[in-house]
């Protein structure tokens, strides 16, 4: 089981008082995006093994989004940030290469 923490309200709980919402920083295009735009927001998803960036809400506590970054394969949360971060924080970056060295963070992060 996962165990988070809400960067919004500061509360660590399990999985079940969160929802999973799918990959985090994608780019959401607007009414007179092109077909192919849209077609890559609505279907095209990362789905790596290994680190992954996603969103998750805070169900039972604040109801806030937020972004986490976990390894798919061993389930290691490397920690949490607000929704309304861009960019992947550089002390989670760091936390992912000093466990996986050969890790290189997406043009994404």
């Amino acid at each position: 089981m996962l165990i988070l923490t809400c960067p919004n309200c500061g509360i660590t709980a399990e999985e079940t008082e969160f929802h999973a919402g799918g990959e985090a920083h994608l780019t959401r295009h607007g009414p007179g995006a092109s077909d192919d735009d849209f077609e890559k927001y609505l279907f095209m998803r990362e789905n790596p093994k290994g680190v992954h960036f996603e969103r998750w809400r805070h169900v039972y506590g604040c109801g806030k989004w937020f972004h986490a970054a976990r390894d798919t394969t061993t389930l290691e949360i490397f920690g949490t940030y607000t929704a309304q971060t861009s960019t992947v924080p550089q002390d989670i970056i760091d936390k992912i290469t000093d466990r996986r060295p050969d890790w290189q963070p997406p043009e994404t992060a």
